[in-house]
């Protein structure tokens, strides 16, 4: 039961954290490997203190690893956070697509009943 909470409690905080245009764009840079912080933020259109509180949502939803070596910190995705809110979204397509299957095949059902 806590696991499960759990669970549902990181994938919240995780989707929360997508939800905004710049964050997505963010792990879409941090897709093609790691950046430092200034790399990250030298094509938005926001100041560092702006993207430092970007980065501080994505961190806390578990997306986002960050390590300071010297003066420079350097920003990472999480593949496993990654991995796990698209294994949530590949089961309820998968059940959704189930839902619709049993839907097209019951109005094919029903028309072929309305012909005869």
């Amino acid at each position: 039961m806590i696991v499960k909470y759990m669970l549902n409690r990181s994938l919240d905080l995780a989707f929360q954290a997508l939800s905004d245009s710049t964050r997505r764009e963010m792990i879409a840079r941090l897709a093609g490997g790691p950046l430092s912080v200034s790399e990250l933020a030298r094509p938005l259109p926001m100041s560092l203190p702006a993207v430092l509180q970007h980065l501080s949502v994505l961190e806390a939803a578990g997306l986002v690893v960050s390590a300071k070596s010297g003066r420079v910190r350097t920003c990472r995705l999480d593949a496993a956070a990654v991995a796990r809110a698209e294994q949530w979204l590949s089961a309820q397509r998968g059940e959704w697509e189930r839902r619709l299957d049993r839907l097209e095949a019951y109005l094919q059902t029903s028309q072929q009943g309305e012909t005869e």
